[in-house]
């Protein structure tokens, strides 16, 4: 509270007031001192302020362009997490700011609560729940083609490291395929209502696709243990129903599918996640980028309070300008569809401007003189 009259002198940011506020109170100053340090900040802050008429979108632009042209075209594996794919490099930085649907290797870091993260076999135990599993990875399934029937034998190791009962995976077979399931010595049955060699075939296919336990996007998890707890990593990802399993530490999991975020948690989550996904694809490569030229894309591709990919899908196509998004792509396609309508371009913006050689609004282009002062001229 001491720090507060200070600070209240200079037009700073609240957040940043904040900041040093927490750290003079840490140091625990003397007014005189706290007054030099917060006049040193106040400098810097305005040396690193933007100029008036300065092309902020254009140095953005270039300085994640330019890195970019160093980065890996290539799928890596994931530092330290065994056998799990995870784009970088260029091709993930492109997903970003794409905003992909389904992006190439979509997955998940999930902390568990207290309890769970603490304990190797109880965080196993999640990872048994979430993981989805498929007869194939708990029984050999053969097809008696004499008998027109499917024969399942079910592994009891494998049922008893997945903590499966016999009885749920008959339901959730009789769920699936609509049909009675008998069990016979051991094994599981489906007998095929009608001799048909494709009909025995069709239910074999759907049969193998059934999820018997887990959610169908998370195809595999690892337990890996960091800094006394432990963490699941899953290749794969659906954030909506992570977030209804018990023992899971929801406010601390993370996904690399933006899309996602954005339609669970909402735009804001979506905008964070896209700045620091880029900034970690970057840094990743060993490339760094200040984190306000990311901010400023990330904030361009979420204004209206949706996605926006940057591309002539989204954020380049919506320009107002015929010229502009004829300078991006498509540029036939633009010039004649504009022609078309007898649509007009006022040349407002920059693109446009320099395309018909006229000065940009930009810089000192951005003044407009009232007067001239003095008898030369």
């Amino acid at each position: 509270m001491k720090y507060d009259s200070l600070l209240n002198k200079y037009p700073l940011p609240k957040t940043l007031k904040e900041e040093i506020k927490q750290e003079l109170e840490k140091l625990n100053v003397n007014k005189t001192a706290a007054k030099k340090i917060i006049e040193r900040c106040y400098e810097m802050y305005l040396k690193n302020l933007m100029e008036p008429g300065e092309a902020a979108g254009i140095i953005a632009a270039q300085s994640m362009g330019e890195p970019g042209t160093q980065m890996t075209m290539r799928t890596f594996h994931y530092a330290g997490v065994a056998e799990i794919d995870v784009t970088l490099g260029l091709p993930r930085l492109i997903e970003i700011l794409d905003v992909r649907k389904n992006p190439s290797t979509p997955m998940m870091t999930i902390r568990l609560t207290e309890e769970y993260a603490k304990d190797r076999e109880k965080a196993r135990e999640i990872a048994n729940k979430i993981e989805a599993t498929y007869i194939l990875d708990i029984a050999d399934v053969a097809t008696d083609i004499r008998h027109m029937r499917i024969v399942i034998n079910l592994d009891e190791k494998a049922l008893e490291r997945k903590q499966i009962k016999v009885e749920d995976v008959k339901k959730k077979i009789e769920k699936g395929l609509k049909t009675e399931v008998v069990e016979e010595d051991g094994k599981l049955i489906i007998q095929i209502s009608e001799p048909s060699f494709k009909k025995l075939m069709d239910t074999f296919d759907k049969l193998k696709n059934i999820v018997l336990v887990g959610i169908k996007e998370i195809r595999r998890v690892i337990v890996r243990k960091e800094n006394d707890e432990y963490v699941l990593y899953t290749e794969g990802s659906n954030l909506k129903k992570i977030m209804r399993v018990k023992g899971i530490d929801f406010a601390r999991t993370t996904t690399n599918n933006i899309y996602e975020i954005y339609e669970v948690l909402g735009i804001e989550a979506a905008r964070n996640a896209i700045i620091k996904e880029a900034i970690s694809t970057l840094e990743e490569q060993g490339l760094e980028v200040d984190a306000r030229h990311i901010m400023l894309v990330a904030d361009v591709m979420t204004a209206d309070g949706e996605l926006k990919q940057i591309g002539r899908h989204g954020v380049a196509g919506e320009k107002h300008s015929i010229l502009a998004r004829a300078a991006f792509e498509m540029t036939v396609n633009n010039l004649l569809d504009a022609a078309i309508k007898g649509d007009v371009d006022l040349l407002r913006g920059i693109t446009e401007n320099i395309i018909v050689g006229q000065p940009i609004k930009l810089g000192t282009g951005d003044v407009e003189l009232i007067a001239r002062l003095g008898g030369r001229r």
